[in-house]
């Protein structure tokens, strides 16, 4: 089974279980509802399954409580460790959205066919993502994700086409 990642626990928060994590996901309120299932990523073997108890925003990210975890001690492992959602648990995208691990590794072309890289990870500072092309023997080429610039995305060719605005090479 494939998992995706959808947040990090950076720490944990007071003494009943509750961890703090940093949410990689556009589907906060459904990845973090009461009774949603995440996995923990385990370096040592399989993901271990985790039900929501609890979630609530703090600060800029979320305190979480997952069932049958009731105590700090239980929950200090969780630490630096991301949670993932499984595959058949992924949301269908309406038409022109895309999730990250989709477009992270496309080839970029230019409308007229010049070849600028590949997206190595997306930033999402503020309005509109910003897709980052690492370029062979160049700085990265940061594309901001809007219509004026990403003219097409082929998942199955493994191509976004992109015109450049003045400014941004």
């Amino acid at each position: 089974m494939k998992f995706y990642n959808v947040g990090k626990v950076v720490n944990t928060h007071g003494i009943r279980g509750e961890v703090r994590v940093i949410p990689t996901t556009d589907f906060v309120d459904e990845r973090f509802a009461k009774g949603a299932k995440l996995y923990l990523d385990e370096s040592q073997g399989e993901p271990v399954e985790l039900t929501i108890e609890s979630a609530r925003p703090h600060k800029g990210s979320l305190l979480v409580k997952f069932v049958g975890y009731d105590n700090i001690n239980d929950v200090e492992v969780f630490r630096n460790h991301k949670l993932m959602v499984s595959e058949k648990d992924q949301q269908p995208l309406e038409d022109g959205s895309y999730y990250y691990h989709q477009i992270i590794g496309l080839t970029v072309k230019t409308v007229d066919g010049r070849e600028l890289g590949k997206i190595k990870e997306i930033l999402s500072p503020g309005a509109n993502d910003v897709w980052v092309v690492q370029r062979p023997k160049q700085s990265d080429l940061l594309l901001p994700k809007i219509d004026d610039v990403i003219k097409n995305v082929d998942l199955e060719k493994g191509i976004v086409e992109v015109e450049l605005l003045e400014g941004l090479e």
